[in-house]
């Protein structure tokens, strides 16, 4: 989820910690035959925000085999954000990829976007946040009026904002956006060209490291504690055509989430072979604080599931708060049939 100068991008990456726009590595090689003896499907995979640690598990659910053994050739690539995930698939350029659950709730029920659906969930809360850094005087939502935010258009921390401050007591009027692009938000904070960036909870690791200051966060979830964080979408036409096959994608990338979580510097490593801007220590740091967020008290046993109830909750919270245009059922953006069981 977050535009620079020249010199500051390539600061960014020199730094080895900002998101790269690799796709799969050279080491990637296209398999002649799966794991029943069939020719491997080929998939596209997008990440949600670049190779951030928080989205290694795919590169671990490839590296480990994990989608070879469930007949998959995938092609992984940095998405940019919510809105440009969905547009992406929607569009038939990719096949899977995480978005914020909420941020796809609000494309939906404002008409900008159709066509997809979720099948699987990342994370039950969400970890939308505005971050910041320490000497910035910021330590309350209130603070952040007056001061200059930056991320992607499409990000679900800025198109949830309007929410999140009505929810804070925050005037939005008093806030100022600019555009930023994934690579380059962190390095926006860390050069003072703006107070804060959109971007997850998990990214203080990483943004500690480049800016080289005490992160500060604000997470979303203190005022809006029923929303999911990222779900697993698809389009509504493979969902529809290709059941059986989104199964078994789900289910191998959860398998690869689930490892990552349970090994996370041995993921940190995975994605710093396949990604080398990846920085394996921030990986793995980004990860241990993803952990509490994948499984939550009601969410069962399972990695990945998805309550409808919640979700209802979720379309109430954001209706109350006038950010929906359109009535929308859970039916309508979760495909439960696909979705893990609890």
């Amino acid at each position: 989820m977050r535009r620079l100068t020249r010199t500051v991008a390539a600061a960014a990456l020199a730094t080895a910690l900002a998101l790269v726009g690799g796709c799969s590595s050279d080491s990637d090689k296209s398999e002649s035959s799966g794991g029943t003896g069939g020719a491997l499907e080929k998939v596209t995979y997008l990440t949600s925000f670049g190779n951030f640690g928080r989205d290694s598990y795919a590169w671990v659910a490839k590296d480990k085999g994990f989608f070879k053994e469930a007949g998959f050739d995938v092609d992984i690539k940095p998405g940019q954000g919510t809105g440009s995930v969905i547009q992406t698939i929607t569009g038939g350029q990719a096949d899977f990829g995480p978005i914020d659950l909420t941020g796809g709730i609000l494309q939906l029920g404002n008409g900008q976007a159709k066509d997809f659906v979720a099948v699987a969930a990342i994370q039950q809360r969400t970890m939308a946040a505005i971050v910041t850094v320490e000497g910035k005087n910021i330590a309350t939502p209130k603070d952040l009026e007056g001061k200059k935010l930056a991320d992607t258009p499409t990000s679900v921390v800025r198109n949830l904002f309007p929410t999140y401050a009505r929810l804070a007591g925050i005037d939005n009027s008093k806030v100022t956006w600019v555009n930023g692009e994934a690579q380059g938000l962190i390095g926006m904070l860390g050069s003072g060209s703006v107070d804060g960036i959109g971007q997850f909870v998990v990214g203080q690791p990483t943004v500690e490291v480049v800016t080289k200051k005490k992160p500060v966060v604000l997470p979303y979830s203190n005022v809006m504690q029923d929303l999911y964080g990222n779900a697993l979408i698809t389009s509504t036409k493979i969902a529809k055509e290709k059941p059986e096959m989104v199964k078994k994608f789900t289910a191998a990338l959860l398998k690869g989430l689930e490892y990552a979580l349970e090994h996370p510097d041995e993921a940190g490593e995975i994605l710093k072979k396949n990604v080398p801007a990846a920085v394996p220590a921030a990986s793995a740091a980004e990860l241990r604080l993803m952990a509490a967020y994948v499984r939550s008290s009601n969410s069962g046993t399972a990695i990945g599931t998805l309550d409808s109830g919640r979700v209802a909750k979720s379309i109430a919270l954001l209706q109350g708060a006038g950010a929906l245009k359109q009535n929308l059922t859970p039916d309508q953006i979760i495909n439960f049939d696909l979705a893990p069981k609890a």
